[in-house]
């Protein structure tokens, strides 16, 4: 099992190596989901690196994708939604959620979603199912906390696997 701190060390060489044009030998993304208590509420983000992203949001929806473009925000908040909400589900102690799409924003070579679960009051568990970037890559790697509190359960999926259950 690879330690936290050798994950954390190869995702800084990937963005280095996307930086300085090389293609990034790691596909990997992160989502952390936050129990905010005092809103009753998941607050979710998935960070996923914007070539790759845009490479499968173009073969899924046989269209131009440019997350950069002003012009397309609109465009592209549409299809991001789409995929995420079809790649990324998560139960709240044992029950389905409905994630709220948010939107996204760039930074640098990455690609940031925000998503939210509404109307939970408490939290016991919640299971990801997490299969992003998976219908593209099959050595596909997920980076997943949940954090309730001062408490972060973390874990990484890899491909084909898709699911952690984080109790509390």
């Amino acid at each position: 099992m690879y330690s936290l701190k050798y994950i954390i060390l190869l995702l800084c060489f990937a963005c280095y190596s996307v930086k300085a044009g090389i293609k990034h030998p790691l596909h990997v993304s992160t989502t952390e989901i936050n129990f905010n208590a005092k809103d009753k509420t998941l607050e979710v983000s998935c960070r996923i690196f914007s070539d790759d992203f845009e490479t499968i949001l173009a073969k899924l929806y046989k269209q131009k994708i440019d997350l950069n473009s002003a012009n397309m925000k609109t465009e592209m908040d549409g299809l991001i939604k789409k995929y995420l909400l079809s790649h990324l589900q998560l139960k709240a102690n044992g029950k389905g959620t409905v994630l709220n799409y948010i939107g996204f924003e760039i930074d640098r070579e990455a690609t940031n979603i925000y998503l939210e679960v509404e109307r939970i009051p408490a939290i016991k568990s919640v299971e990801v199912n997490d299969t992003i970037l998976y219908d593209l890559f099959d050595d596909q790697m997920s980076i997943v906390h949940v954090v309730k509190g001062s408490t972060r359960k973390s874990t990484k999926i890899l491909y084909p696997e898709k699911k952690f259950v984080a109790n509390f």
